[in-house]
């Protein structure tokens, strides 16, 4: 069984109703709920981990910002917020020592990211040296599988995770059933859905409930047949 990261986000952008959203997936079993780093002014992000975590679960931050300076910026960001977990960016050398003392985990993006929303570009045993060089220096990665430029996603995660002792989300364009299981079946500790959820595609004609209902029983089925 994968993880589910149900994302408060639609083309790497945090949504408006972002908190008017998280009630109505609060009111399923949702463990693990994120945003972007990008769409919410910082007095309505910190309201938002509040809630999630007063929920009693996990708060996800993903950087998606380009520059460097943006980058550092969502980290000092995360701690502020007190998010769980701090998904995405490049520029593990420099977050890192802004974690240090903090519990947040962090995973961050492996391979050459571009564009916005992200793109994905590297062979998988390039993908892998990126990884191998962050050492104990992360928590685990954050893998753009299905925005490979050439590659198949859940094909791209069983090559990466083959032999790697960190966990891997597979994040971006995970909207089906099918890529549910395939990324699972790959290897994948966790998969993030944002967009496809809001947008009803899980569920054609079904309600947000109705979309991560759906999604956590597919992720509970990977590897039982389901």
């Amino acid at each position: 069984m994968s993880e589910f990261i149900f994302m408060l986000t639609r083309d790497d952008v945090t949504v408006p109703d972002a908190r008017t959203l998280l009630d109505e997936a609060l009111e399923t079993d949702v463990k693990h709920i994120g945003f972007k780093d990008v769409g919410l002014p910082a007095p309505e992000m910190q309201a938002l981990a509040a809630a999630i975590q007063a929920a009693g679960r996990t708060a996800h931050l993903e950087v998606v910002s380009l520059s460097p300076e943006a980058e550092l910026d969502s980290a000092r960001a995360a701690i502020q917020l007190g998010v769980d977990y701090l998904i995405g960016g490049t520029r593990w050398q420099d977050v890192r020592p802004l974690l240090a003392s903090t519990e947040i985990a962090y995973f961050p993006y492996a391979g050459t990211v571009f564009d916005h929303p992200g793109k994905l570009d590297g062979t998988p045993r390039e993908i892998r040296a990126d990884i191998d060089a962050m050492g104990d220096s992360v928590d685990g990665v954050n893998l753009l599988a299905y925005r490979h430029v050439s590659r198949d996603g859940a094909e791209l995660v069983r090559e990466v995770t083959d032999g790697l002792a960190l966990p891997l989300i597979a994040a971006g364009s995970v909207n089906s059933r099918e890529r549910i299981r395939a990324v699972g079946e790959a290897g994948a500790w966790a998969f993030t859905i944002g967009q496809a959820a809001l947008e009803g595609k899980l569920v054609p004609g079904g309600s947000l409930r109705d979309q991560l209902e759906e999604i956590l029983d597919a992720a509970a089925g990977v590897g039982q047949g389901g």
